[in-house]
């Protein structure tokens, strides 16, 4: 039996498939366009490999796209078909898979966990934990995970400075700046092309206030961009909202049309409403009306995506952005449809959450666009302090915060501003006053 890139037992004997198999896991966790070919490569090579089958049905869920579901079970099936020859590790993957395909994500962590405690330089376990823990805002345990992991990690273990930058991505969302900034931009020193490594140094100088700072670093490190999947436009949404902190909203619509939402791009036209594009899209264009700029026509396309997602609960944190969409193109009746969809989300971990908190934050993003600001306040208000269980980061969930904060002005209602500007002020190292997107509020 071959052994893989990290020294993995692996149910293949065609040394070709498991060259190509490691090629795509890496390329998964480095964020590079190829990697769907990369896995199609390995099972031309070994059509009956089991971990390749099992990948294949994975990429399918990792589009956090309902419409894949069905995909993603066939190929989980195939997997499941010829499982008797998968080594126990391989057969937990398919365990995991097959709990997320039911939508019970912490069914799945727990196998993934069960993989990392026997093989932790099993990559594609670790990036899948610490994509899960992200998605459910579990910053704690997307720590205590990968730091668990990159004990069995030496020097020369390929791929160490991806596990190093998953772990500087974990200390910066819990607070852990200064670690997180060293071990981000060691693993990018190390490689270049190491685009969480970028991401996660470009959170720590948001979070921190140096704008300048993180423009310089993300503009020094754009030759990461070359080869890499939508992964991108995150980067560049990055890097205007550190823009928009330091000199205004002066010029970001041109950047949103070139950099982040490029509809002429060959990445979007491949994926059109990818989920993280889309949230992208919809929290700069609210920002930069929230600033006074006109965002025009562009919220259309963005609302004629959303509508054909109504009923997608594969990422709680995508709902309110859809919903703010659809809202802002005067699709009030859509965007009661999404809202009733996401309240009967039955999967085991997402259906409490969608109901108790991603309801609430849509239905504050419909109210905000009808200036209905009382009620904004009256929804988001008592689960503000539950934002985190819609996942995504804290710089990501600002948002909302930025939301709640300018209806509880323009309905003014004094005790929530001062309530909320002291819970912003203790977030973060810079005070809400200091913050453009608060200051007239301050």
């Amino acid at each position: 039996m071959l052994k893989d890139r990290r020294g993995i037992e692996v149910s293949t004997d065609n040394v070709q498939a498991l060259a190509a198999f490691d090629d795509a896991v890496d390329g998964y966790v480095t964020f590079r366009v190829d990697t769907t070919k990369r896995l199609a490569d390995a099972l031309k090579a070994d059509p009956g490999f089991f971990l390749g089958n099992v990948l294949k049905g994975a990429m399918a869920l990792l589009s956090l796209n309902a419409k894949n579901l069905e995909r993603a079970k066939a190929a989980l099936a195939r997997a499941t078909a010829i499982a008797a020859g998968a080594t126990l590790r391989e057969r937990r993957h398919l365990d995991a898979f097959d709990a997320w395909a039911a939508g019970d994500i912490d069914q799945a962590l727990r196998a993934w966990e069960s993989i990392l405690a026997v093989h932790p330089t099993d990559l594609l376990a670790l990036r899948l934990t610490h994509f899960h823990y992200f998605w459910l805002g579990r910053a704690a345990r997307m720590l205590d995970s990968v730091v668990a992991a990159r004990r069995g990690w030496n020097g020369d273990t390929p791929g160490r400075s991806w596990v190093a930058s998953m772990e500087a991505f974990a200390r910066e969302e819990c607070g852990e700046y200064a670690e997180a900034e060293h071990l981000a931009r060691e693993a990018v020193a190390y490689d270049p092309d190491d685009r969480w490594g970028v991401h996660a140094a470009a959170h720590v100088l948001e979070m921190q206030g140096r704008t300048s700072d993180g423009m310089a670093w993300l503009d020094a490190t754009e030759r990461c961009h070359v080869g890499a999947n939508n992964f991108v436009f995150h980067l560049t949404w990055h890097r205007a909202l550190l823009q928009m902190e330091k000199d205004g909203p002066d010029g970001l619509l041109a950047w949103y049309d070139a950099r982040v939402r490029d509809l002429a791009s060959p990445l979007v036209q491949a994926l059109p409403d990818l989920y993280i594009d889309l949230q992208n899209a919809a929290s700069l264009l609210w920002r930069l009306e929230h600033l006074g700029l006109e965002a025009g026509s562009r919220w259309h396309e963005l609302a004629d995506k959303a509508e054909a997602r109504i009923g997608d609960g594969a990422n709680l944190f995508t709902l309110p952005h859809l919903a703010m969409a659809l809202a802002a193109d005067g699709r009030f009746a859509a965007a009661d449809r999404l809202i009733e969809a996401a309240g009967a989300i039955e999967s085991p971990t997402f259906g409490p959450i969608a109901a108790g908190v991603a309801v609430p934050a849509c239905r504050a993003a419909v109210h905000h666009r009808r200036g209905e600001w009382a009620d904004v306040v009256r929804w988001l208000m008592p689960v503000r302090d539950d934002l985190w269980r819609l996942g995504a980061s804290h710089a990501q969930r600002d948002l909302l915060w930025q939301m709640l904060v300018d209806a509880a002005r323009k309905a003014g209602d004094e005790r929530a501003v001062t309530t909320l500007m002291a819970e912003l002020t203790a977030m973060r190292p810079v005070s809400a006053e200091q913050r453009r997107a608060y200051a007239r509020t301050a």
